[in-house]
């Protein structure tokens, strides 16, 4: 058997939308995973696969990811319509109360979903994302955002990822470099090896401000009391260590956990945010 269902669900705009649905406890709030700008739901499969059966685990394709459709219009790649659609699946699903797994994007789109809705967010994780987001990080992602790329094996992609991300993880061994590969790239119906998302979700990522919302620092208030985690990839270039402790001054249930030798983002794989996670789910009211 498999290790999760895919399901489907449709935005307001007509898009059908996809999302793993790993099975768990319908005792305890789901676990709600939202990935990072080029990221899928496969991003979160280790994650997903550790935590189920305890807990009930949803890992979502944004629009142009993944499984997901592509928008017609690439102007709603951007941080409330993922809120929207978000919204749309928590409401299809009749989800009074859950818990966000953020990476980047995702956490962003997390801060967000607060400001609709505080009281149902029964705890959430900010991997690697705050409020403020450091220049040299978004102009790093904004030159290879939407550039395509097409390998003959899964080997040469993995040693394109390796060359693009070894300042990120360089700890990873080839076998890390082939899996990350395998949820950044799908097959074609070429045979040819291809990035996992709709190159046009660059258009709007490409106008300063479209990252993130109008004020992430009043979204992130909304989460005062939720107990919240906050990952840091100690060579991160998007979240500083002073945002990073600034958010756990304003929260009075934040905790954040540093990855050593790691940068933007964190896998989540490792000993210490395993162990942040824990405590996390923990924290939360069942």
């Amino acid at each position: 058997m498999s290790a999760y269902e895919n399901r489907y669900w449709w935005s307001n705009d007509g898009i059908r939308l996809h999302y793993r649905d790993y099975p768990g406890d319908l005792a305890k709030p789901p676990i709600v995973c939202l990935p990072g700008l080029t990221r899928n739901a496969r991003e979160f499969d280790d994650v997903a696969r550790r935590l189920s059966p305890d807990w009930r685990v949803i890992a979502v394709d944004l629009r142009g990811r993944g499984d997901s459709g592509y928008a017609k219009d690439p102007m709603t790649y951007v941080p409330l319509t993922y809120v929207q659609d978000v919204e749309g699946l928590l409401g299809e699903l009749g989800v009074d109360r859950y818990i966000a797994f953020g990476s980047s994007l995702g956490g962003i789109v997390s801060m967000l979903l607060a400001g609709t809705g505080h009281a149902r967010l029964a705890g959430v994780l900010l991997n690697d994302v705050g409020p403020d987001l450091m220049p040299q990080g978004l102009s790093r992602i904004r030159s290879y955002v939407g550039r395509s790329n097409t390998w003959p094996t899964w080997i040469h992609a993995a040693r394109a990822v390796a060359e693009a991300n070894g300042d990120v993880y360089p700890g990873f061994a080839l076998e890390d470099w082939l899996a990350m590969a395998k949820r950044l790239y799908r097959l074609n119906s070429a045979g040819r090896i291809v990035l996992d998302y709709d190159m046009k979700i660059a258009e709007p990522f490409r106008v300063p401000g479209n990252e993130a919302g109008p004020d992430m620092w009043r979204a992130l208030d909304v989460l005062k009391s939720v107990p919240t985690l906050i990952v840091r990839g100690a060579r991160s270039d998007v979240l500083s260590a002073a945002t990073a402790a600034r958010m756990a001054e304003t929260l009075d249930a934040g905790e954040v956990v540093t990855i050593a030798d790691v940068g933007h983002t964190p896998t989540l794989n490792e000993p210490e945010a395993i162990a942040g996670i824990d405590r996390l789910l923990a924290r939360v009211a069942v």
